[in-house]
């Protein structure tokens, strides 16, 4: 029997249905009258159209699309709203799972613009495979024991977790970030083979498994410090000695899949911004890090040798095309930069053309780091018409000869170390030279053009800064004492964007940059893994 819901709410019996036969005619006709008429109907009646989502299509065709560790939800969902909203209407299309899930599925995809982790050990992975280029750091984690508040099975060790009446629940070390951590570290003691028995569950995500502890199907599990940060009321958190000092960096990297790299590092650069992203992971409880002043395209400052012009000018244009970026390079002799410095300018990062010009300003900077190497060399015309073997003929009568000032220019400054302990008719060579000097450079460019117009004989300059012009000269290596040139990069102390600078000085001591500067005319200094 059928039934049908009376107003009372209670189940009646429906009517019995009247019997016998329609008549063809009849119902073919009643048929066609109701086929005509609900067409009719659609003519007439126009359905209202669907809600679409309030992004307009050209915010969607700039959409990143991000595949983020699922225990890191909610500050990133949070600062991904709010960059949507506030620069420029770029959306952020979020995938979630375990940090080892999603460097899977990347794998696969081969498409997306941004990978966010729970820790570095999976954007290594990645960046080993050639899956990433840049990582950003934005905030760091510990794991702990996540209880329900006030700790009702008194849980004080990883030893607590193995009694009869505690259950518990662990992330899956193929998954997930804190499940690998887990597994490592209580491998390291001793411990991982009873635990990983005795845990009732495994799940894919550290969201999963608080969530257990939250619902009470578990009694505790264990999370990163900042999963248990976020239910104050409801949770509490343990530390153990197994874990003591383990910190994790929460990183975000940026696929060499995406389309959009300049877009994708500025949602990076927010992520870590101390006004911006670090407000939402404080107040979700993670630690914050130390990220750069938020400016959607910020201008930095570099002061470089002119030396090192033709090897770095290149990488330092793609580096602002891929970061969104102004670098404005200040091109002089190292000693009217260091004046410069000395007098209060303040460059985000200095390129020296010698160790001796980066340690005058040494305190303002970083610890530097000597990306590579030229030597000093005597160049004169083509078939060296003077015959000009060594640096002591530069002596010889009607020679003309250029230098680089002294006081102004490193190269000066080495050329003056160079010749003055060198004895020539009784007297320092480089004073002996000196009636035939006809100018003082601030740059070795300068030099080299001088020569090439017949001005000079011969001068003194770098290697590198002929390596364009070899076959409009000839090149007299010079055997006295140290003729080498040292060329050290350092990061400005003060500076409103250290990480930013961070990835300027790794893009030019990256392995297409060594190309250039070798093909320039530089030997590379940096050994192989000591980045």
């Amino acid at each position: 029997m059928k039934y049908l819901c009376g107003k009372n709410g209670k189940l009646s019996p429906l009517p019995p249905s009247r019997t016998g036969r329609i008549n063809s005619g009849m119902a073919i006709a009643g048929g066609s009258i109701l086929f005509l008429a609900v067409m009719l109907g659609l003519l007439i009646y126009s359905p209202p159209k669907e809600k679409t989502q309030t992004h307009t299509t050209a915010n969607e065709d700039d959409a990143l699309v991000m595949y983020c560790a699922a225990g890191i939800k909610p500050p990133v969902a949070a600062a991904a709203a709010q960059f949507a909203e506030e620069e420029f209407g770029i959306p952020v299309h979020l995938q979630y799972g375990g940090s080892g899930t999603l460097l899977s599925n990347l794998q696969v995809a081969k498409k997306g613009d941004l990978y966010l982790a729970a820790d570095t050990s999976y954007i290594e992975i990645a960046r080993e495979k050639g899956l990433l280029d840049e990582a950003i750091s934005v905030a760091r984690m510990h794991p702990v024991i996540m209880v329900k508040k006030g700790n009702p099975k008194k849980i004080q060790s990883i030893d607590d977790l193995l009694k009869a009446d505690v259950t518990f629940a662990l992330a899956n070390p193929d998954a997930a970030s804190i499940g690998k951590l887990t597994k490592k570290k209580l491998t390291e003691a001793g411990k991982w083979d009873a635990v990983s028995r005795s845990a009732r569950v495994f799940k894919p995500t550290v969201s999963e498994i608080s969530s257990d502890v939250l619902l009470g199907a578990v009694d505790a599990a264990i999370v990163w410090d900042a999963t248990v940060n976020q239910h104050p009321e409801k949770a509490s958190m343990v530390d153990v000695p197994e874990f003591s000092g383990t910190i994790k960096n929460v990183t975000v990297g940026v696929l060499n899949s995406s389309d959009k790299p300049q877009k994708a590092l500025m949602f990076a650069r927010y992520l870590q911004a101390p006004e911006k992203g670090q407000k939402q992971f404080a107040e979700k409880g993670y630690e914050t890090v130390q990220g750069d002043a938020w400016d959607p395209h910020p201008t930095i400052l570099l002061f470089s040798g002119g030396v090192n012009r033709l090897a770095i000018q290149d990488t330092l244009r793609e580096f602002e095309q891929r970061e969104g970026v102004t670098v404005n390079t200040v091109y002089n002799g190292c000693g009217i930069l260091v004046g410069q410095i000395n007098s209060g300018q303040r460059p985000d990062a200095y390129f020296a053309c010698d160790t001796s010009y980066m340690v005058q300003v040494q305190p303002k900077f970083t610890l530097p780091l000597t990306v590579a190497e030229t030597d000093m060399v005597i160049i004169v015309e083509k078939g060296n018409p003077k015959q000009i073997k060594s640096v002591f003929d530069l002596a010889g009568k009607d020679i003309k000869v250029g230098l680089a000032h002294h006081e102004q220019s490193a190269l000066g400054a080495l050329t003056k170390r160079l010749l003055g302990p060198l004895v020539h008719n009784d007297h320092s060579l480089y004073d002996a030279v000196q009636p035939n000097v006809k100018t003082n450079t601030p740059t070795a460019d300068l030099l080299v053009n001088q020569l090439r117009t017949g001005s000079l004989d011969a001068a003194i300059v770098y290697r590198a800064n002929i390596s364009k012009v070899t076959d409009k000269l000839d090149v007299v290596e010079i055997k006295e004492g140290r003729p080498l040139a040292e060329q050290p990069i350092a990061i400005l102390k003060s500076t409103k964007y250290p990480n930013l600078m961070q990835r300027l000085v790794d893009k030019l001591t990256a392995a297409p940059s060594r190309a250039i500067f070798e093909s320039s005319g530089f030997r590379w200094r940096i050994a192989s893994g000591s980045l």
